[in-house]
């Protein structure tokens, strides 16, 4: 009995680095080939949606690792987070790139298009 209870201890304090990648990359990747497979374009937004998602964090993470190696329940933070973005319930994913990313993005494109138009009307002249 002891031992299955020290198993559990172990699973337990590990949850972040047993569960991380399952539902980081396992299941996106099979939701992902999932919806390619069918013919909605809401599950391609989701799962696109989320891969630019995981790829902003993972850029955070390699530019700030040393300072978030100072933050004690960083994994855990994030793994909620990814269990937010990647739950089909909550739609976090398809939230945060509508609230946050796409503002930012799509008014920063929208600037360097017209900038660019200018430029070319110009040298047109």
């Amino acid at each position: 009995m002891g031992v299955n209870t020290e198993f559990l201890k172990v699973v337990l304090i590990n949850i972040d680095v047993l569960a991380g990648p399952v539902v980081s990359l396992a299941y996106p990747l099979y939701a992902s080939i999932k919806a390619i497979e069918s013919k909605s374009p809401v599950d391609d937004q989701q799962w696109l949606t989320y891969w630019i998602l995981y790829s902003l964090i993972t850029l955070f993470e390699f530019t700030f690792a040393a300072l978030i190696e100072w933050i004690p329940i960083w994994s855990y933070a994030k793994l909620i987070a990814t269990c937010w973005l990647v739950m089909p319930y909550f739609s976090g994913a398809a939230y945060v790139y509508d609230h946050f990313v796409r503002p930012t993005i799509v008014s920063r494109l929208n600037a360097k298009n017209q900038t660019d138009n200018a430029r070319s009307a110009q040298g047109e002249r």
